[in-house]
């Protein structure tokens, strides 16, 4: 962050002081106040089970330069700048920042699934083009953006954000902190369906990302303007492009396609991991992920299609992609124990397309003559709304159709899963009931083998990496 006083941080949120004006907030700014650090700015934010207000006093005692609240706290020994609300104070200050920080280009990313892969993809070839600023994880939101955002200092080129939305104006709210010269829409699926009503409903927020775009323009000084990046594979993403002023440009996944960005020769070694042929209008060059699952191969076309519209030469795109890592935790992480049992966490988050995306990567790895089993340990999928049950029951069916030895449903609310995958004709695996991660744990324990492939795949509400980490626990002991 940007050096500021109490009272600029006040004036750019409309704040009342109390204490020193003239104290310096050197970041970070940070909503934990155990993060916090000499010169940070604490933002005290009401919470579902706790409250951001009553741990401000220990914010201050690690060192906070100032505390950003909704109420005096006459007894925390640090200026406090009070404000009617703290998030969209957040939103505020981001937002001014980010306008003294005239040379940081934004790069905004969306989708029902993969937002958070690309972006970490994103960000890898990205850095080696100046200073990056992503966020860690999938801080996302109406908080999360801001506070990454406010990461950025005069040294920043590059911005790279993850944009979610649980609901129409979301993504057009986020845009106006962060307004963006590049977006990519990576896809329209059925996250959220429950708070959407509508997959037309989903597309339509999805597309307040390029909606928000500069127009492209050329006028005496070149071409310049905004870019929109869309996936050509989807129909419900590539019909935003006539809702964008930007210059549009394509991706696709599939070798025939004309699409401006694309993959050909694609294929997937015994754990998952894509190769293919790079190609651009400028060029096309070799990549091979260290990404487990083909669907990456998707997001690694939206980072390259980025990366090439901020100047970059298809082959540092292809060796930078071949270099990347997996940065954020429990998506499609692989951890092989000692009896040879390969365990698959992918329980940060689930929806419909996610979840079909790793039973394929699942069957990937069972298949091609090995003699791994696959076992499916499937949670709940928050926000489907009137789609839950179907959509669980649909999940039971792919793992049943991919081959499943075992499918495990965690939980009540995934009980279709179960109904799904019995309802396969000639299926021949067991169905399991597990009321939580501990028993399921336990359900698996009797029944793995030497070997096995098990997927742990659930929102990231129903805690399921519990799963993986006991299993793995298990071969530590």
């Amino acid at each position: 962050m940007i050096p500021l006083s109490v009272a600029e941080i006040a004036a750019l949120t409309s704040g009342d002081v109390y204490g020193d004006p003239a104290a310096m907030v050197a970041g970070p700014v940070v909503i934990d106040s155990r993060q916090a650090v000499p010169g940070a700015l604490f933002a005290a934010l009401p919470g579902e089970r706790v409250d951001g207000h009553d741990y401000a006093g220990t914010a201050a005692a690690n060192g906070a330069a100032a505390v950003l609240a909704a109420r005096p706290l006459l007894d925390v020994a640090a200026p406090v700048i009070v404000v009617s609300d703290v998030t969209l104070a957040l939103g505020l200050l981001a937002r001014a920042v980010l306008d003294r920080l005239p040379g940081a280009t934004v790069v905004g990313i969306t989708g029902s699934s993969g937002k958070t892969s690309t972006k970490d993809l994103t960000a890898q070839v990205v850095e080696r083009l100046g200073p990056t600023v992503a966020p860690e994880g999938s801080l996302n939101n109406e908080i999360g953006l801001p506070l990454t955002v406010l990461r950025a200092d005069e040294t920043t080129r590059y911005l790279i954000l993850e944009m979610s939305a649980r609901g129409i104006g979301h993504i057009a709210y986020l845009t106006g902190i962060a307004p963006p010269r590049i977006g990519a829409v990576l896809n329209v699926g059925r996250a959220h369906a429950g708070e959407f009503g509508s997959i037309d409903a989903v597309a339509k927020a999805k597309g307040e990302l390029v909606e928000a775009l500069p127009p492209w323009t050329t006028g005496p000084a070149g071409p310049a303007g905004g870019v929109a990046v869309l996936n050509a594979d989807d129909p419900n993403v590539i019909a935003m492009a006539a809702r964008t002023e930007a210059r549009v440009v394509t991706t696709s996944v599939e070798p025939d396609s004309d699409a401006d960005v694309r993959a050909t020769g694609l294929t997937l070694d015994d754990l998952g991991r894509a190769s293919f042929t790079l190609h651009t209008n400028a060029g096309s060059a070799p990549v091979t992920l260290t990404l487990h699952g083909g669907h990456h191969v998707a997001n690694a076309l939206a980072a390259s299609a980025i990366a090439a519209e901020l100047g970059m030469d298809v082959t540092a795109i292809a060796d930078a992609l071949t270099a990347a890592t997996a940065r954020s935790k429990k998506r499609m992480e692989l951890h092989e124990r000692p009896d040879g049992v390969l365990v698959v966490n992918d329980a940060y988050n689930a929806n419909p397309d996610s979840t079909r995306a790793a039973i394929a990567a699942l069957a990937h790895l069972t298949a091609n003559g090995t003699s791994r089993r696959g076992l499916a340990v499937l949670g709940y999928m928050a926000e489907l709304g009137d789609i839950a049950a179907d959509s669980h029951a649909e999940a039971g069916r792919r793992a049943a159709l991919a081959g499943a030895a075992v499918v495990v449903a965690v939980g009540a609310d995934a009980a279709p899963v179960l109904d799904g995958a019995r309802a396969v004709e000639g299926w021949q695996g067991e169905a399991v009931a597990a009321p939580d991660p501990k028993s399921a744990v336990a359900e698996l324990q009797n029944r793995l083998r030497p070997g096995d492939v098990v997927l742990v795949k659930a929102s990231k509400s129903a805690g399921l990496w519990e799963v993986a980490d006991g299993l793995l626990a298990e071969e530590t002991q």
